[in-house]
């Protein structure tokens, strides 16, 4: 047999195969050890981020901080003991930090520390284990040589939704008799456009009932068919008037069994009177896209709610409520009243982004509404008060008194003497007090006083606090000679008031002449020939303008959370009202001549007749005005004497999650 056939025998292949398996085993084993190897370090590495993740989760859910106590670690710290992660342990460590997130370039998510915030908490935990075994057996190989153990890491970052603020404006707690009762009906059905009957009673349950907003929010929904809409979508979403009160009907009344009260009742008749104006409800409640459903609880005064819905209809309808207003002893005194700008009874949302921009898109801002008011007082308001009567009476003297000094200003034109001879005509004055017809006319802008979010700070939420940047109302006084139909106009773009002076006294001439012994006969009366005095007034009461105040707790009553009623302040702006008063204490008062231009120097001349006349005016305005501030204005919920802002401040609302 050949050497080659010998080399081929099946005897010769035994040992290689051997071989074979045995290196086949032994990578087998190799690889064995290294998947349970891997798995252990797995599972450690496991049951580590969880220990992490839960030390993370229950510091910020407990609302942990990293200030004196640095109550984050001690929760941190229980955590990990109740998972098992014992410490103080040699081989294990757990390291917290607070701090802020931040977006980078690529809008991921970042921690920054910072131990005075607590928006974010992060927490670091290591484990010493036994090296990995694949690493010693290579070692033996000729590997690198491995240490004993390994410190194995895991990081959780974790953080409960941003910080909610709300402002709530209030307006004025009324208690309606039966005289604002009549003012009310005729003031809201002429902002809606239809007729309102409500009784005292009835306006009584509106202003004492209170609704949450989350509760008329959700019903909204349903009644307009979006119960799987967002809340961002009900707020900006066109709705009838009409259907707005009737969801408060629904919420107040939701098994229908109250229609015989007197609240349900006056609700009913607002529906009614509303018609089909369209408004955004989002224009009155704001809240920022995004804010968490706890914003929403929290609640607000049924009238408040109303009467804002009310003005803000106005702001869309355009119309001019026109009502009589009723004072003891005066009559035929005409209000009118349109809606320039409604109010904005709520702001929500995150105090972080108001404050970058404190009246940028996510500004946290509340206002009342913006108001413009007419009162015409016709002339037989003005003879039935008695003062002026008399006043009428007592001007002669002084006018004729002071004839002389008008004739060297040739005020009457041609004058050839004070009295006629006979067969001779001649030219004489003839002085009237408040020449027919005559109407005085008061018109009030109110613009809206404006509450909004500069600043806040969240150390802890017993430590916090809400700064805010509150201005109150700017009043425009106007007196004299109004043209209503130029006073109101486009709902959008209001035109400007423009007042004339009132001519209040009238210097006009007859030509007259004495025939033998009849009495001197006189040809019709020329008015205004010798021009007049007239009087006006055109004031602006400044508003107390940028007062900030800091909202703070502790106390906790100070700064409630989102989910409480809030807490309101008072900004006093009582000087407002006594500057009106002194507006009308001192009336302009002006002498025209015959050509319509003023005259000067006569300040001695016409002392006297400016103090009567100032005088009896201001005995019709003061309770005229006094019932606007204190009734029309009260009723659209703006009181110039004061403005309330409430706040409410949470610093983490609702359950923390894993954001890292």
């Amino acid at each position: 047999m050949s050497p080659r056939l010998q080399l081929r025998s099946p005897s010769r292949q035994r040992g290689a195969i051997g071989l074979m398996a045995a290196l086949t085993l032994g990578m087998a084993l190799m690889f064995l050890l290294l998947v349970v190897d891997s798995g252990r370090l797995y599972l450690e590495k496991r049951d580590l981020q969880r220990v992490a993740d839960m030390a993370a989760l229950e510091a910020s859910t407990r609302g942990g901080d990293c200030a004196a106590g640095n109550t984050a670690t001690v929760y941190a710290t229980d955590s990990a003991n109740r998972n098992d992660f014992t410490l103080p342990d040699p081989n294990r460590n757990l390291l917290v930090a607070c701090g802020t997130l931040t977006l980078d370039a690529n809008n991921l998510r970042v921690f920054g520390a910072d131990p005075s915030k607590s928006e974010a908490i992060r927490v670091i935990a290591s484990h010493s284990v036994q090296q990995s075994f694949a690493g010693g057996v290579g070692a033996l190989f000729g590997g690198a040589p491995r240490g004993a153990t390994i410190n194995l890491t895991a990081t959780a970052v974790a953080a409960l939704p941003p910080p909610l603020a709300s402002l709530t404006i209030r307006s004025t707690a009324l208690s309606v008799d039966t005289s604002k009762s009549a003012t009310l009906n005729a003031l809201f059905g002429g902002l809606l456009g239809g007729n309102v009957n409500i009784t005292v009673a009835g306006w009584n349950g509106l202003v004492n009932t209170n609704i949450s907003l989350l509760g008329y929010l959700d019903r909204l929904k349903v009644d307009l068919n979006l119960s799987t809409a967002g809340y961002d979508q009900v707020l900006g979403t066109t709705v009838a008037v009409s259907q707005l009160v009737q969801t408060v009907v629904n919420v107040l009344d939701p098994g229908g069994t109250l229609g015989a009260t007197a609240t349900i009742g006056s609700l009913q008749a607002l529906k009614v009177a509303a018609g089909t104006t369209t408004v955004v409800l989002g224009n009155l409640l704001h809240v920022e896209t995004g804010s968490n459903i706890s914003a929403l609880a929290t609640n607000l005064k049924v009238f408040d709610l109303i009467e804002a819905v009310v003005q803000l209809a106005n702001k869309k309808n355009g119309l001019v409520a026109t009502l009589p207003i009723n004072l003891a002893g005066l009559a035929q005194i005409t209000a009118r009243v349109q809606v320039l700008e409604p109010p904005q009874l709520s702001a929500i949302g995150n105090p972080k982004n108001a404050a970058l921009a404190p009246l940028g898109p996510n500004r946290i801002y509340v206002r009342t509404a913006q108001i413009r008011t007419l009162l015409s007082i016709d002339l037989p308001v003005l003879n039935s008060i008695v003062a002026l009567i008399n006043a009428v009476a007592d001007l002669a003297g002084p006018l004729t008194n002071t004839l002389n000094a008008l004739l060297n200003l040739n005020l009457v034109g041609v004058l050839n003497s004070l009295t006629c001879a006979l067969l001779v005509p001649c030219q004489t004055p003839d002085i009237i007090v408040l020449p027919p017809p005559i109407r005085i006319d008061v018109a009030l802008d109110v613009a809206s006083a404006n509450s909004y979010v500069t600043a806040y700070s969240c150390v802890s939420t017993t430590n916090k606090t809400l700064t805010t940047n509150t201005s109150t109302s700017l009043v425009n006084l106007k007196i004299g000679k109004i043209d209503p139909a130029t006073a109101f106009g486009s709902n959008t773009t209001p035109p400007a008031v423009v007042v004339q002076p009132l001519k209040v006294i009238d210097i006009g001439v007859k030509t007259c002449m004495r025939i033998l012994l009849l009495p001197i006969s006189c040809d019709p009366r020329i008015p205004g020939v010798g021009g007049g005095i007239s009087i006006m007034a055109d004031t602006t009461v400044a508003q107390n303008a940028n007062m900030p105040h800091v909202y703070s707790a502790p106390p906790a009553t100070s700064l409630p959370e989102i989910n409480q009623p809030p807490f309101y302040y008072s900004y006093s702006t009582s000087n407002i009202v006594s500057s009106l008063t002194d507006t009308l204490t001192n009336l302009k008062v002006d002498m025209y001549g015959p050509t319509g231009s003023l005259v000067g120097g006569l300040g001695v001349i016409l002392s006297s007749v400016t103090t009567l006349l100032v005088n009896a005016i201001n005995s019709v305005l003061s309770p005229l005005l006094d019932a606007l501030i204190n009734t029309l204005l009260l009723s659209l919920g703006i009181d110039l004497n004061k403005v309330d802002v409430g706040a409410n401040l949470s610093c983490h609302s609702g359950r923390a999650t894993l954001v890292i």
